[in-house]
């Protein structure tokens, strides 16, 4: 090989046409050079590999184009291939990272009046632009503003916010957008057939899945690939080179937590760690599986470039059926958090495991997102049990457990303490399986057909666990919400009273509207609108004074208080 230019550098786009997935930029820049509107500074902003660099070197082989300004340059021309070689005169990259300092912004001072040597504009491109001191931006400031007319400045950074505002305010912002994974699989495939790389689609999809939104990356796994087995890749390779050997670790965990077996979550773990790999990765690595659960379930296929083999579709679309959608969605927060803390110093392998068995065992997670899983899955079981009720009750003498005089039917209907006292049971985070395990089916089963209409009964039950679910978020609400109670449920709405002097309550209540009508629909399945109000004054309230009387027949009645008289004729009379 004559050049020893990696894949990336080899691979640049030639010309405007040629880049992938910069639309706007692309446009904006060729009618700017059209129109002869270039302005002097440019701030190209955008995460890495996204195309900042190989973006200015288009501008500059655009503005040194011979025969003068042209969007549709000549690659091919001695001075373009100067300028993408990086042995042009007329175009100067930089480092800020290592040319940071005032010294080095004074040398670029000096340097700008100089004329361009072959061209007609001298492209000045300053890589990692956020790096410089304060006091080089200072002594740039001056040079950005008021350049000489041959001088372009084109500014590159990933970290705009570290710019100055009055660098941004002097410059044309251009803000490059993350590429799809469908756009830098189509590089890496243009890339492979031009180079001859035998790559199957499946690898394709993971080299642009773990590029991370990356061209430069991903064309550097796929150098890395060539380099590990030749220009033939195979799957086996690309799942060992890229560590995704995880693959089959990562099924494993989803089956984990759709079968709900903490045993076989903690054994994953320990085969992950056994195998060297890393815990963060891992739980990077499942998230995205999941994730990709959540996509089939919605679309109802799997896409081509999410699994590796026929094998791997089969069992992606498994479990997809497998797991709920509030599974999926509920094992991605607690992987979040996990990575959250090991961010903050915690130990990956504890942050995992403690993840997994929260994703396969909600009784042993004490959140509201545990909690309402728990009642999801009782409802589930409850419905999938209804059909069965008919049963016992057109058979009512075949009930062992009931004594003989007790009719079943009159008990299912006349229930509603064990109705509310089921209730409370869920929602005072107990776990599923106890409720399951009551002993009288028919209550249950009565309590799962009517649950299509919302009481006001079972709104008063709930009520409790209702502000208590509030307390995590909003305390104060929480606690005014104790002092209220459910009064109506008419209409479809439903009245929540405070006291005739709790004005403030009720204030703070309806400010918080959301929040309450979120924790009710949370708890019992059902989106009511809440309507809230004061209560009356007390008819009975004692007034500011009383007479004796009054004040006698008031203590005698309320508190049962006798009336004594004393006699007349008292010894204490006496002297």
């Amino acid at each position: 090989m004559a050049q020893m230019l990696s894949l990336y550098r080899r691979h640049r786009p030639r010309t405007f046409d040629a880049v992938v997935g910069q639309e706007s930029v692309v446009r904006t820049l060729r009618n700017a050079i059209e129109l002869d509107k270039v302005h002097h500074a440019y701030l190209f902003v955008g995460s890495r590999g996204t195309g900042k660099t190989s973006m200015a070197k288009l501008l500059a082989c655009a503005l040194n184009a011979e025969g003068g300004s042209s969007a549709d340059f000549d690659p091919s021309s001695p001075t373009c291939a100067a300028i993408m070689a990086g042995s042009s005169l007329d175009v100067v990259e930089m480092d800020a990272a290592s040319n940071n300092s005032v010294d080095d912004i004074r040398e670029l001072r000096e340097n700008v009046a100089l004329a361009p040597m072959g061209g007609a504009r001298r492209v000045y491109i300053l890589d990692e632009a956020h790096m410089l001191s304060q006091a080089a931006w200072n002594a740039f400031l001056k040079t950005l503003e008021e350049p000489p007319p041959h001088v372009v400045f084109v500014l590159a950074t990933t970290e705009a916010h570290k710019v100055p505002p009055t660098i941004v305010d002097r410059c044309h912002r251009f803000d490059f957008q993350r590429p799809s994974l469908e756009q830098i699989a189509s590089v890496v495939r243009r890339v492979a057939d031009e180079e001859g790389i035998a790559i199957p689609d499946p690898a394709v999809g993971m080299i642009a899945r773990k590029a991370s939104g990356s061209f430069r990356d991903a064309l550097g796994t796929l150098e890395q690939l060539v380099t590990y087995g030749g220009k033939d890749v195979a799957i086996d390779d690309v799942l060992a080179n890229l560590g995704v050997a995880d693959a089959e670790l990562i099924l494993e965990a989803a089956e984990t937590i759709a079968g709900g077996s903490p045993r076989d979550a903690l054994l994953a773990v320990q085969k992950l760690t056994e195998s060297g790999r890393d815990e963060g990765q891992f739980m990077r690595d499942l998230s995205a599986h999941l994730r990709h659960l959540y996509v089939v379930q919605t679309m109802g296929e799997v896409p081509d470039s999410f699994a590796v083999t026929a094998e791997h579709t089969d069992r992606l679309a498994g479990q997809a059926d497998r797991l709920s959608q509030a599974e999926v969605l509920r094992a991605i927060d607690l992987l979040a958090a996990a990575l959250a803390a090991v961010r903050e110093g915690s130990e990956p392998r504890l942050q995992l495991e403690v993840a997994l068995l929260k994703a396969t065992q909600p009784q042993a997670d004490q959140s509201l997102s545990a909690l309402m899983h728990r009642i999801d899955r009782l409802e589930a079981a409850l419905a999938g049990a209804a059909p069965a009720a008919p049963a016992p009750s057109s058979h009512a003498p075949a009930s062992p457990p009931r004594e003989p005089s007790q009719t079943p039917p009159p008990a299912v209907e006349s229930s509603p303490p064990p109705v509310q006292s089921a209730t409370m049971t869920v929602a005072s985070g107990a776990t599923v399986a106890a409720v399951e395990e009551q002993p009288e089916p028919e209550p249950v089963q009565e309590r799962s057909q009517s649950n299509g209409a919302l009481e006001l009964d079972r709104v008063i039950a709930l009520w409790p666990a209702v502000a208590d679910a509030i307390r995590e978020e909003n305390g104060m609400v929480s606690a005014l919400l104790s002092e209220a109670v459910p009064t109506k449920l008419e209409d479809g709405r439903l009245t929540i009273q405070f006291a005739a002097d709790a004005a403030f309550s009720k204030k703070k209540a309806e400010a918080n509207r959301e929040l309450v009508a979120g924790a009710l629909r949370s708890l019992s399945g059902h989106a009511i609108p809440l309507v809230f109000e004061l209560g009356q004054e007390r008819e009975d309230k004692v007034p500011a004074t009383l007479s004796a009387d009054e004040l006698a027949e008031r203590l005698m009645r309320d508190f049962d208080a006798e009336e004594v008289f004393e006699d007349a004729d008292s010894p204490e009379t006496e002297d």
